[in-house]
């Protein structure tokens, strides 16, 4: 049986797509395009259930049509509207993290190696041409940039991400 604990997001189903069972979905991460994935997961009645990938294809850089084995009409398809798509941990490991999109990092510590637990990520700042995470403290926020400079290793299980920032960066 597969644990919540092993699992991450990395789409949504949107709508059926046809009357044979395609449906419409988004995705963040396109993990099972790079690697050798046979299912993808979703919670049905908050258990996760690994569905066999028939057929997929995209459509944008965050968009797609799949098929799953033995969902083969709108009907069966239209049951999945709304819900989340996960794929197990270890998948994501094996995949670069430049590859990953930002957005799936909220959530995650952020650990330097001379000052320990930094904080959170809550969101990610985009608006400027230093993409930055943001990690919120009190009324107050650490903005921290976000490049392959600063990052020495990420640990998906444990929602890590492990930096070497550069003396004085905290203290700004």
């Amino acid at each position: 049986m597969i644990s919540t604990d092993e699992i991450l997001p990395i789409g949504q189903i949107n709508k059926p797509h046809g009357v044979n069972g395609e449906m419409s979905f988004t995705f963040t991460s396109d993990v099972f395009d790079s690697e050798e994935i046979p299912y993808l997961i979703m919670e049905i009645d908050g258990i996760p259930v690994p569905f066999y990938i028939e057929e997929y294809r995209f459509k944008t850089n965050s968009t797609g049509l799949i098929k799953f084995q033995d969902i083969d009409s709108e009907e069966a398809a239209r049951e999945f509207n709304g819900l989340s798509i996960y794929v197990l941990k270890k998948y994501l490991d094996k995949v670069e993290d430049n590859e990953i999109e930002l957005a799936y990092f909220v959530g995650f510590m952020l650990r330097d190696a001379h000052k320990g637990d930094i904080g959170i990520v809550t969101e990610i700042d985009e608006s400027t041409d230093n993409t930055l995470f943001v990690i919120a403290e009190g009324e107050d926020e650490i903005l921290i940039p976000v490049g392959d400079d600063y990052i020495t290793d990420i640990d998906h299980n444990n929602k890590i991400i492990l930096t070497n920032l550069p003396e004085g960066l905290l203290d700004l």
